[in-house]
Protein backbone atom coordinates (compact mmCIF):
# COMPACT_ATOMS: atom_id res chain seq x y z
CA UNK A 1 0.00 0.00 0.00
CA UNK A 2 1.25 3.47 -0.91
CA UNK A 3 1.90 5.32 2.36
CA UNK A 4 2.37 8.78 0.83
CA UNK A 5 -0.48 11.25 1.37
CA UNK A 6 -3.19 10.91 -1.30
CA UNK A 7 -4.53 13.69 -3.43
CA UNK A 8 -8.07 14.50 -2.33
CA UNK A 9 -10.86 15.70 -4.61
CA UNK A 10 -14.06 16.66 -2.78
CA UNK A 11 -16.98 17.38 -5.12
CA UNK A 12 -20.22 19.00 -4.01
CA UNK A 13 -23.45 19.36 -5.97
CA UNK A 14 -26.04 22.01 -5.12
CA UNK A 15 -29.67 21.05 -4.32
CA UNK A 16 -29.32 17.52 -5.73
CA UNK A 17 -31.86 15.07 -4.29
CA UNK A 18 -31.15 11.65 -2.80
CA UNK A 19 -32.31 9.74 -5.89
CA UNK A 20 -31.05 12.06 -8.64
CA UNK A 21 -28.08 9.90 -9.76
CA UNK A 22 -28.20 6.74 -11.82
CA UNK A 23 -26.32 4.77 -9.18
CA UNK A 24 -28.98 5.95 -6.69
CA UNK A 25 -31.96 4.85 -8.73
CA UNK A 26 -32.45 7.75 -11.16
CA UNK A 27 -33.36 7.77 -14.83
CA UNK A 28 -31.03 10.79 -15.25
CA UNK A 29 -27.89 9.86 -17.15
CA UNK A 30 -24.84 10.18 -14.87
CA UNK A 31 -22.35 7.65 -16.32
CA UNK A 32 -19.27 9.12 -14.66
CA UNK A 33 -20.70 9.25 -11.16
CA UNK A 34 -22.18 5.79 -11.75
CA UNK A 35 -18.73 4.49 -12.65
CA UNK A 36 -17.36 6.10 -9.50
CA UNK A 37 -20.14 4.70 -7.33
CA UNK A 38 -20.22 1.13 -8.60
CA UNK A 39 -16.43 0.78 -8.34
CA UNK A 40 -16.24 2.52 -4.96
CA UNK A 41 -18.39 2.87 -1.86
CA UNK A 42 -21.91 4.29 -1.78
CA UNK A 43 -23.30 5.49 1.53
CA UNK A 44 -27.03 5.27 2.12
CA UNK A 45 -27.17 7.36 5.30
CA UNK A 46 -24.82 10.30 4.77
CA UNK A 47 -26.33 13.49 6.16
CA UNK A 48 -25.79 17.13 5.28
CA UNK A 49 -27.06 20.13 7.28
CA UNK A 50 -30.26 20.76 5.27
CA UNK A 51 -29.19 23.88 3.37
CA UNK A 52 -26.38 25.45 1.34
CA UNK A 53 -24.40 27.52 3.84
CA UNK A 54 -24.64 25.34 6.96
CA UNK A 55 -23.72 22.23 4.98
CA UNK A 56 -20.69 23.94 3.45
CA UNK A 57 -19.58 25.24 6.83
CA UNK A 58 -19.73 21.74 8.35
CA UNK A 59 -18.01 20.14 5.36
CA UNK A 60 -15.18 22.68 5.45
CA UNK A 61 -14.59 22.59 9.23
CA UNK A 62 -15.71 19.29 10.76
CA UNK A 63 -17.94 21.25 13.15
CA UNK A 64 -21.64 21.88 13.42
CA UNK A 65 -22.49 24.99 11.44
CA UNK A 66 -23.49 27.01 14.52
CA UNK A 67 -20.01 26.50 15.96
CA UNK A 68 -18.52 28.14 12.84
CA UNK A 69 -20.78 31.22 12.82
CA UNK A 70 -22.97 29.92 9.97
CA UNK A 71 -25.98 28.68 11.94
CA UNK A 72 -28.36 29.99 9.29
CA UNK A 73 -27.34 31.65 6.02
CA UNK A 74 -25.18 34.68 5.19
CA UNK A 75 -27.08 37.49 6.92
CA UNK A 76 -25.76 38.48 10.35
CA UNK A 77 -28.58 37.72 12.79
CA UNK A 78 -26.86 39.41 15.70
CA UNK A 79 -25.32 36.51 17.65
CA UNK A 80 -21.94 34.83 17.02
CA UNK A 81 -23.37 31.47 16.00
CA UNK A 82 -25.51 33.20 13.34
CA UNK A 83 -23.07 35.87 12.13
CA UNK A 84 -23.14 34.58 8.54
CA UNK A 85 -19.45 33.92 7.87
CA UNK A 86 -16.80 31.49 9.08
CA UNK A 87 -15.35 32.54 12.43
CA UNK A 88 -11.78 32.20 13.64
CA UNK A 89 -12.61 29.48 16.15
CA UNK A 90 -12.77 26.99 13.30
CA UNK A 91 -10.07 25.77 10.95
CA UNK A 92 -10.94 24.81 7.38
CA UNK A 93 -9.86 21.58 5.76
CA UNK A 94 -7.77 23.69 3.38
CA UNK A 95 -5.97 25.41 6.26
CA UNK A 96 -5.28 22.10 8.01
CA UNK A 97 -4.06 20.36 4.85
CA UNK A 98 -1.95 23.27 3.64
CA UNK A 99 -0.15 23.20 6.98
CA UNK A 100 0.54 19.52 6.24
CA UNK A 101 2.16 20.32 2.88
CA UNK A 102 -0.82 20.17 0.53
CA UNK A 103 -1.56 22.50 -2.36
CA UNK A 104 -5.14 23.64 -1.79
CA UNK A 105 -7.50 24.52 -4.64
CA UNK A 106 -11.15 25.42 -5.05
CA UNK A 107 -13.37 25.82 -8.11
CA UNK A 108 -17.05 26.67 -7.69
CA UNK A 109 -19.38 28.19 -5.11
CA UNK A 110 -18.10 29.56 -1.77
CA UNK A 111 -21.19 30.86 0.13
CA UNK A 112 -19.73 30.87 3.64
CA UNK A 113 -18.32 34.40 3.55
CA UNK A 114 -21.05 36.92 4.32
CA UNK A 115 -23.96 38.30 2.34
CA UNK A 116 -23.78 39.89 -1.11
CA UNK A 117 -26.57 41.84 -2.77
CA UNK A 118 -25.89 40.66 -6.30
CA UNK A 119 -27.83 43.58 -7.80
CA UNK A 120 -25.68 46.18 -6.02
CA UNK A 121 -21.97 45.66 -6.81
CA UNK A 122 -21.12 48.89 -5.02
CA UNK A 123 -22.03 47.24 -1.73
CA UNK A 124 -19.71 44.26 -2.16
CA UNK A 125 -16.85 44.05 0.34
CA UNK A 126 -14.91 40.87 -0.47
CA UNK A 127 -12.04 40.18 1.86
CA UNK A 128 -13.09 42.41 4.74
CA UNK A 129 -13.55 41.04 8.25
CA UNK A 130 -17.13 39.92 7.58
CA UNK A 131 -16.61 38.68 4.01
CA UNK A 132 -13.68 36.21 4.12
CA UNK A 133 -12.62 34.76 0.79
CA UNK A 134 -11.40 31.21 0.12
CA UNK A 135 -7.86 32.55 -0.29
CA UNK A 136 -8.12 33.92 3.26
CA UNK A 137 -9.30 30.58 4.64
CA UNK A 138 -6.59 28.26 3.38
CA UNK A 139 -7.03 27.93 -0.40
CA UNK A 140 -4.02 28.71 -2.57
CA UNK A 141 -6.19 29.23 -5.64
CA UNK A 142 -9.89 29.97 -6.14
CA UNK A 143 -12.21 30.37 -9.09
CA UNK A 144 -15.95 30.74 -8.67
CA UNK A 145 -18.78 32.73 -7.14
CA UNK A 146 -18.81 33.95 -3.55
CA UNK A 147 -22.61 34.43 -3.39
CA UNK A 148 -25.30 31.77 -3.34
CA UNK A 149 -27.19 31.66 -6.64
CA UNK A 150 -27.56 33.34 -9.98
CA UNK A 151 -27.42 33.01 -13.72
CA UNK A 152 -25.33 30.19 -15.20
CA UNK A 153 -24.68 32.31 -18.27
CA UNK A 154 -23.87 35.63 -16.57
CA UNK A 155 -22.86 34.82 -12.97
CA UNK A 156 -22.29 37.74 -10.64
CA UNK A 157 -19.70 37.81 -7.82
CA UNK A 158 -17.45 35.67 -10.04
CA UNK A 159 -13.85 35.81 -8.79
CA UNK A 160 -10.43 34.44 -9.54
CA UNK A 161 -8.44 34.31 -6.31
CA UNK A 162 -9.24 37.72 -4.75
CA UNK A 163 -10.22 39.64 -7.90
CA UNK A 164 -13.62 39.93 -9.54
CA UNK A 165 -13.84 38.53 -13.06
CA UNK A 166 -15.75 40.63 -15.64
CA UNK A 167 -18.99 39.15 -16.90
CA UNK A 168 -18.27 36.79 -19.75
CA UNK A 169 -19.34 37.09 -23.36
CA UNK A 170 -21.86 34.83 -25.05
CA UNK A 171 -20.96 31.15 -24.83
CA UNK A 172 -20.06 31.12 -21.15
CA UNK A 173 -21.70 28.46 -18.94
CA UNK A 174 -20.80 28.28 -15.25
CA UNK A 175 -20.85 24.49 -14.88
CA UNK A 176 -18.34 24.13 -17.70
CA UNK A 177 -16.18 26.98 -16.37
CA UNK A 178 -16.00 25.34 -12.94
CA UNK A 179 -14.82 22.15 -14.63
CA UNK A 180 -12.34 23.96 -16.91
CA UNK A 181 -10.70 25.65 -13.96
CA UNK A 182 -10.67 22.48 -11.85
CA UNK A 183 -8.90 20.60 -14.65
CA UNK A 184 -6.31 23.37 -14.98
CA UNK A 185 -5.77 23.32 -11.22
CA UNK A 186 -5.15 19.56 -11.33
CA UNK A 187 -2.62 20.00 -14.13
CA UNK A 188 -0.76 22.76 -12.30
CA UNK A 189 -0.77 20.87 -9.00
CA UNK A 190 0.50 17.69 -10.66
CA UNK A 191 3.40 19.62 -12.20
CA UNK A 192 4.34 20.96 -8.76
CA UNK A 193 4.74 17.44 -7.41
CA UNK A 194 3.01 17.97 -4.06
CA UNK A 195 -0.19 16.32 -2.85
CA UNK A 196 -3.23 18.49 -3.50
CA UNK A 197 -6.69 19.04 -2.10
CA UNK A 198 -9.23 20.13 -4.73
CA UNK A 199 -12.72 21.24 -3.68
CA UNK A 200 -15.08 21.35 -6.67
CA UNK A 201 -18.40 22.98 -5.74
CA UNK A 202 -20.83 23.02 -8.63
CA UNK A 203 -23.91 25.24 -8.56
CA UNK A 204 -25.84 22.58 -10.51
CA UNK A 205 -28.65 21.73 -10.28
CA UNK A 206 -29.65 24.74 -8.10
CA UNK A 207 -32.13 27.08 -9.76
CA UNK A 208 -32.37 28.90 -12.13
CA UNK A 209 -33.10 26.20 -14.69
CA UNK A 210 -30.31 27.07 -17.13
CA UNK A 211 -28.81 24.58 -19.55
CA UNK A 212 -27.67 24.41 -23.18
CA UNK A 213 -30.57 23.68 -25.50
CA UNK A 214 -28.95 20.58 -27.00
CA UNK A 215 -28.61 19.06 -23.51
CA UNK A 216 -32.26 19.76 -22.67
CA UNK A 217 -33.43 18.26 -25.95
CA UNK A 218 -32.04 14.86 -24.93
CA UNK A 219 -34.57 14.74 -22.09
CA UNK A 220 -37.64 16.42 -23.55
CA UNK A 221 -40.52 13.98 -23.46
CA UNK A 222 -38.85 11.77 -20.86
CA UNK A 223 -41.03 13.17 -18.07
CA UNK A 224 -44.46 13.09 -19.71
CA UNK A 225 -45.53 10.29 -17.38
CA UNK A 226 -45.08 12.71 -14.50
CA UNK A 227 -43.73 12.89 -10.99
CA UNK A 228 -45.80 10.03 -9.59
CA UNK A 229 -44.30 7.58 -12.08
CA UNK A 230 -40.78 8.92 -11.44
CA UNK A 231 -41.16 8.55 -7.67
CA UNK A 232 -42.40 4.97 -7.99
CA UNK A 233 -39.75 4.01 -10.52
CA UNK A 234 -36.92 5.43 -8.46
CA UNK A 235 -38.13 3.70 -5.31
CA UNK A 236 -38.13 0.37 -7.10
CA UNK A 237 -34.63 1.00 -8.45
CA UNK A 238 -33.35 1.97 -5.00
CA UNK A 239 -34.68 -1.28 -3.59
CA UNK A 240 -33.13 -3.26 -6.42
CA UNK A 241 -29.75 -1.60 -5.85
CA UNK A 242 -29.84 -2.47 -2.15
CA UNK A 243 -29.85 1.18 -1.12
CA UNK A 244 -33.14 1.16 0.76
CA UNK A 245 -34.85 -1.57 2.73
CA UNK A 246 -37.73 -3.14 0.76
CA UNK A 247 -39.81 -2.90 3.94
CA UNK A 248 -39.70 0.91 3.94
CA UNK A 249 -42.80 2.15 2.17
CA UNK A 250 -42.45 5.18 -0.06
CA UNK A 251 -43.91 8.32 1.44
CA UNK A 252 -47.21 9.59 0.05
CA UNK A 253 -47.01 12.28 -2.60
CA UNK A 254 -46.39 15.66 -0.96
CA UNK A 255 -49.71 17.07 0.23
CA UNK A 256 -49.26 20.28 -1.79
CA UNK A 257 -48.53 18.46 -5.04
CA UNK A 258 -51.39 17.38 -7.33
CA UNK A 259 -51.63 13.96 -8.92
CA UNK A 260 -49.90 14.12 -12.28
CA UNK A 261 -53.10 13.57 -14.20
CA UNK A 262 -54.56 16.68 -12.55
CA UNK A 263 -51.49 18.86 -13.09
CA UNK A 264 -51.94 21.82 -15.46
CA UNK A 265 -49.32 22.58 -18.13
CA UNK A 266 -47.91 19.06 -18.33
CA UNK A 267 -45.79 19.79 -21.44
CA UNK A 268 -44.19 22.70 -19.60
CA UNK A 269 -43.63 20.52 -16.53
CA UNK A 270 -41.88 17.96 -18.71
CA UNK A 271 -39.62 20.73 -20.04
CA UNK A 272 -38.81 21.97 -16.52
CA UNK A 273 -37.70 18.54 -15.34
CA UNK A 274 -35.83 17.96 -18.61
CA UNK A 275 -33.85 21.13 -17.94
CA UNK A 276 -33.08 20.04 -14.39
CA UNK A 277 -31.90 16.64 -15.65
CA UNK A 278 -29.73 18.36 -18.27
CA UNK A 279 -28.05 20.40 -15.53
CA UNK A 280 -27.14 17.20 -13.69
CA UNK A 281 -25.89 15.40 -16.79
CA UNK A 282 -23.76 18.47 -17.64
CA UNK A 283 -22.21 18.39 -14.19
CA UNK A 284 -21.58 14.65 -14.51
CA UNK A 285 -19.79 15.24 -17.81
CA UNK A 286 -17.56 17.78 -16.07
CA UNK A 287 -16.76 15.31 -13.30
CA UNK A 288 -15.83 12.81 -15.98
CA UNK A 289 -13.36 15.29 -17.45
CA UNK A 290 -11.72 15.78 -14.05
CA UNK A 291 -11.47 12.02 -13.48
CA UNK A 292 -10.11 11.45 -16.99
CA UNK A 293 -7.41 14.07 -16.50
CA UNK A 294 -6.39 12.51 -13.21
CA UNK A 295 -6.05 9.22 -15.07
CA UNK A 296 -4.03 10.73 -17.91
CA UNK A 297 -1.64 12.22 -15.36
CA UNK A 298 -1.22 8.86 -13.60
CA UNK A 299 -2.85 10.15 -10.43
CA UNK A 300 -6.22 8.41 -10.34
CA UNK A 301 -5.34 5.37 -8.21
CA UNK A 302 -3.82 7.45 -5.42
CA UNK A 303 -6.53 10.09 -5.36
CA UNK A 304 -9.36 9.96 -2.84
CA UNK A 305 -12.50 11.27 -4.60
CA UNK A 306 -15.73 12.00 -2.74
CA UNK A 307 -19.05 13.30 -4.02
CA UNK A 308 -22.10 14.64 -2.13
CA UNK A 309 -24.94 17.19 -2.27
CA UNK A 310 -25.39 20.09 0.13
CA UNK A 311 -29.08 19.38 0.82
CA UNK A 312 -32.13 17.63 -0.54
CA UNK A 313 -34.15 18.64 -3.57
CA UNK A 314 -35.43 22.22 -3.42
CA UNK A 315 -39.12 23.10 -3.25
CA UNK A 316 -38.44 26.84 -2.82
CA UNK A 317 -39.78 29.29 -5.37
CA UNK A 318 -36.62 31.20 -6.30
CA UNK A 319 -35.80 32.30 -2.76
CA UNK A 320 -32.41 32.29 -1.11
CA UNK A 321 -30.78 33.47 2.11
CA UNK A 322 -33.10 35.17 4.60
CA UNK A 323 -35.55 36.82 2.21
CA UNK A 324 -38.86 34.96 2.52
CA UNK A 325 -41.15 37.64 1.11
CA UNK A 326 -39.46 38.51 -2.16
CA UNK A 327 -38.43 36.20 -4.99
CA UNK A 328 -34.88 36.27 -6.20
CA UNK A 329 -34.65 39.02 -8.83
CA UNK A 330 -32.66 39.75 -11.95
CA UNK A 331 -33.52 42.82 -13.96
CA UNK A 332 -31.92 42.67 -17.38
CA UNK A 333 -29.36 40.64 -19.20
CA UNK A 334 -26.14 42.37 -18.10
CA UNK A 335 -24.51 42.28 -21.53
CA UNK A 336 -27.20 43.05 -24.08
CA UNK A 337 -30.00 44.56 -22.01
CA UNK A 338 -32.67 41.95 -22.76
CA UNK A 339 -35.39 41.69 -20.17
CA UNK A 340 -35.06 38.60 -17.97
CA UNK A 341 -38.44 37.15 -17.06
CA UNK A 342 -38.19 35.80 -13.53
CA UNK A 343 -40.64 33.18 -12.34
CA UNK A 344 -42.22 29.85 -13.20
CA UNK A 345 -44.18 31.11 -16.20
CA UNK A 346 -45.93 28.33 -18.16
CA UNK A 347 -45.79 30.12 -21.51
CA UNK A 348 -41.98 30.23 -21.37
CA UNK A 349 -39.55 27.41 -22.08
CA UNK A 350 -37.05 26.88 -19.28
CA UNK A 351 -33.35 26.84 -20.04
CA UNK A 352 -32.32 30.05 -21.89
CA UNK A 353 -30.43 32.93 -20.30
CA UNK A 354 -33.43 35.27 -20.42
CA UNK A 355 -35.53 32.97 -18.19
CA UNK A 356 -35.21 32.38 -14.44
CA UNK A 357 -37.21 29.37 -13.23
CA UNK A 358 -37.14 26.59 -10.65
CA UNK A 359 -38.44 23.04 -11.06
CA UNK A 360 -40.97 23.23 -8.24
CA UNK A 361 -42.26 21.27 -5.30
CA UNK A 362 -43.62 18.25 -7.13
CA UNK A 363 -40.40 17.47 -9.00
CA UNK A 364 -38.40 18.09 -5.80
CA UNK A 365 -40.61 15.49 -4.14
CA UNK A 366 -39.49 13.09 -6.88
CA UNK A 367 -35.82 14.03 -6.42
CA UNK A 368 -36.02 13.07 -2.75
CA UNK A 369 -37.68 9.69 -3.32
CA UNK A 370 -38.56 7.78 -1.20
CA UNK A 371 -38.35 10.38 1.59
CA UNK A 372 -40.53 13.31 2.58
CA UNK A 373 -39.89 17.03 2.88
CA UNK A 374 -37.18 19.06 1.19
CA UNK A 375 -34.19 21.36 1.51
CA UNK A 376 -34.50 23.45 4.75
CA UNK A 377 -36.24 20.63 6.66
CA UNK A 378 -34.42 18.00 8.72
CA UNK A 379 -36.72 15.12 7.90
CA UNK A 380 -34.91 12.65 5.64
CA UNK A 381 -35.78 14.39 2.37
CA UNK A 382 -33.96 17.53 3.47
CA UNK A 383 -30.75 16.03 4.89
CA UNK A 384 -30.11 12.78 2.98
CA UNK A 385 -27.49 12.95 0.25
CA UNK A 386 -26.01 10.44 -2.15
CA UNK A 387 -22.41 10.01 -1.07
CA UNK A 388 -19.75 8.28 -3.13
CA UNK A 389 -16.19 7.46 -2.06
CA UNK A 390 -13.57 6.29 -4.56
CA UNK A 391 -9.94 5.50 -3.84
CA UNK A 392 -8.77 2.71 -6.16
CA UNK A 393 -5.45 2.11 -4.40
CA UNK A 394 -7.08 1.81 -0.97
CA UNK A 395 -10.66 0.53 -1.18
CA UNK A 396 -10.64 -3.18 -0.43
CA UNK A 397 -14.24 -4.05 -1.24
CA UNK A 398 -16.53 -1.84 -3.33
CA UNK A 399 -20.06 -1.86 -2.03
CA UNK A 400 -22.77 -0.15 -0.03
CA UNK A 401 -22.44 1.25 3.49
CA UNK A 402 -25.51 1.72 5.68
CA UNK A 403 -23.86 3.33 8.72
CA UNK A 404 -25.10 6.88 9.47
CA UNK A 405 -22.51 9.61 8.94
CA UNK A 406 -22.45 13.39 8.54
CA UNK A 407 -20.54 16.07 6.62
CA UNK A 408 -18.51 16.72 9.76
CA UNK A 409 -17.11 13.18 9.35
CA UNK A 410 -15.90 13.90 5.82
CA UNK A 411 -13.58 16.60 7.18
CA UNK A 412 -12.24 14.19 9.80
CA UNK A 413 -11.69 11.51 7.15
CA UNK A 414 -9.76 13.90 4.89
CA UNK A 415 -7.36 14.70 7.71
CA UNK A 416 -7.03 11.03 8.67
CA UNK A 417 -6.33 9.95 5.09
CA UNK A 418 -3.68 12.67 4.75
CA UNK A 419 -2.08 11.91 8.11
CA UNK A 420 -2.74 15.50 9.18
CA UNK A 421 -3.44 16.55 12.75
CA UNK A 422 -6.39 18.63 13.85
CA UNK A 423 -5.01 21.75 15.56
CA UNK A 424 -5.95 23.11 18.96
CA UNK A 425 -4.73 26.55 17.87
CA UNK A 426 -4.46 28.17 14.46
CA UNK A 427 -3.31 31.65 13.49
CA UNK A 428 -3.29 32.74 17.10
CA UNK A 429 -6.88 31.59 17.72
CA UNK A 430 -8.06 28.74 19.93
CA UNK A 431 -9.87 26.16 17.77
CA UNK A 432 -13.12 24.45 18.71
CA UNK A 433 -12.58 20.70 19.23
CA UNK A 434 -13.43 18.52 16.24
CA UNK A 435 -16.96 17.09 16.12
CA UNK A 436 -16.43 14.78 13.14
CA UNK A 437 -15.25 11.18 13.31
CA UNK A 438 -13.13 9.59 10.58
CA UNK A 439 -14.77 6.77 8.62
CA UNK A 440 -11.44 5.71 7.08
CA UNK A 441 -11.89 2.19 8.53
CA UNK A 442 -14.82 1.70 6.13
CA UNK A 443 -12.56 2.52 3.19
CA UNK A 444 -10.18 -0.16 4.44
CA UNK A 445 -12.99 -2.69 4.71
CA UNK A 446 -13.20 -2.62 8.50
CA UNK A 447 -16.25 -2.04 10.72
CA UNK A 448 -17.05 1.52 11.78
CA UNK A 449 -19.89 3.38 13.40
CA UNK A 450 -20.13 6.82 14.98
CA UNK A 451 -19.51 6.96 18.71
CA UNK A 452 -21.63 10.09 19.20
CA UNK A 453 -25.14 11.10 18.15
CA UNK A 454 -25.80 13.52 15.29
CA UNK A 455 -27.68 16.79 15.68
CA UNK A 456 -29.51 19.11 13.30
CA UNK A 457 -31.10 22.55 13.48
CA UNK A 458 -32.15 24.86 10.69
CA UNK A 459 -34.84 27.54 11.00
CA UNK A 460 -36.28 25.81 14.04
CA UNK A 461 -36.44 22.41 12.33
CA UNK A 462 -34.60 20.11 14.76
CA UNK A 463 -33.41 16.51 14.90
CA UNK A 464 -31.24 14.02 16.76
CA UNK A 465 -30.00 10.77 15.21
CA UNK A 466 -28.77 8.25 17.79
CA UNK A 467 -28.33 4.65 16.72
CA UNK A 468 -31.58 3.39 15.26
CA UNK A 469 -33.60 6.29 16.67
CA UNK A 470 -34.38 9.65 15.17
CA UNK A 471 -36.14 12.46 17.01
CA UNK A 472 -37.31 15.22 14.66
CA UNK A 473 -39.72 18.09 14.41
CA UNK A 474 -40.69 20.76 11.92
CA UNK A 475 -40.67 24.29 13.30
CA UNK A 476 -43.68 24.88 15.53
CA UNK A 477 -44.61 21.19 15.70
CA UNK A 478 -44.23 18.51 18.35
CA UNK A 479 -41.35 16.07 18.47
CA UNK A 480 -41.74 12.95 16.32
CA UNK A 481 -39.87 9.70 16.99
CA UNK A 482 -38.92 7.13 14.36
CA UNK A 483 -37.21 3.75 14.41
CA UNK A 484 -34.93 4.23 11.42
CA UNK A 485 -34.10 0.54 11.11
CA UNK A 486 -37.76 -0.23 10.48
CA UNK A 487 -39.08 3.07 9.11
CA UNK A 488 -36.52 5.39 7.56
CA UNK A 489 -39.23 7.00 5.44
CA UNK A 490 -40.69 8.39 8.68
CA UNK A 491 -44.24 7.18 8.32
CA UNK A 492 -44.90 5.73 11.82
CA UNK A 493 -44.40 8.28 14.59
CA UNK A 494 -43.66 6.44 17.87
CA UNK A 495 -43.48 9.53 20.08
CA UNK A 496 -46.78 8.80 21.82
CA UNK A 497 -45.85 5.21 22.67
CA UNK A 498 -42.21 5.72 23.69
CA UNK A 499 -42.17 8.89 25.78
CA UNK A 500 -39.02 7.91 27.72
CA UNK A 501 -37.01 7.80 24.47
CA UNK A 502 -38.43 11.17 23.42
CA UNK A 503 -37.49 12.68 26.77
CA UNK A 504 -33.96 11.28 26.63
CA UNK A 505 -33.28 12.48 23.12
CA UNK A 506 -34.91 15.88 23.64
CA UNK A 507 -32.56 16.36 26.60
CA UNK A 508 -29.61 15.43 24.39
CA UNK A 509 -30.74 18.03 21.86
CA UNK A 510 -31.05 20.79 24.46
CA UNK A 511 -27.56 20.07 25.80
CA UNK A 512 -26.12 20.13 22.27
CA UNK A 513 -27.96 23.36 21.42
CA UNK A 514 -26.53 25.09 24.50
CA UNK A 515 -23.03 23.84 23.74
CA UNK A 516 -23.06 24.71 20.04
CA UNK A 517 -25.09 27.93 20.04
CA UNK A 518 -28.26 26.75 18.31
CA UNK A 519 -30.88 29.30 19.36
CA UNK A 520 -34.67 29.02 19.32
CA UNK A 521 -35.74 30.16 15.87
CA UNK A 522 -37.60 33.44 15.45
CA UNK A 523 -38.67 34.03 11.83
Amino acid sequence: MNTSPPNIVLILADDLGFSDLGCYGSEIRTPNLDRLGFSGIRFTQMYNAARCCPSRASLLTGLYAHQTGVGHMMENLGVPSYQGFLNRSCVTVAEALRTHGYTTLMSGKWHVGGAYNILDPGSWRPGDATHPLPTQRGFDRFYGIVSGAGSYFYPRTLMRDDTFVPLQASGYYLTDAITDNAVRMVEQAAAAGRPFFLHVTYTAPHWPLHAPEEDIARYEGAYRDGWDAIRTGRHEELKGLGLVDPGWRITPRDKDSPPWEEAPHREWEDRRMATYAAQITGMDAGIGRILDRLGELGLRDDTLVMFASDNGGCAEFLREDNNPDEPFRYGTDPLDGRSIRVGNIPDLRSGPADTFMSYGRSWANASNSPFRRFKRWVHEGGISTPFIVSWPARIVRPGVVHEPAHFIDIFATCLDAAGAAYPTEFGGHEITPLEGESFLPLIDGRPWSRARPLFFEHEGNRAVRHGRWKLVNAYGSDWELYDMAEDRTELHDLASVNRPQVTRMAGMYEEWARRCGARPWRP
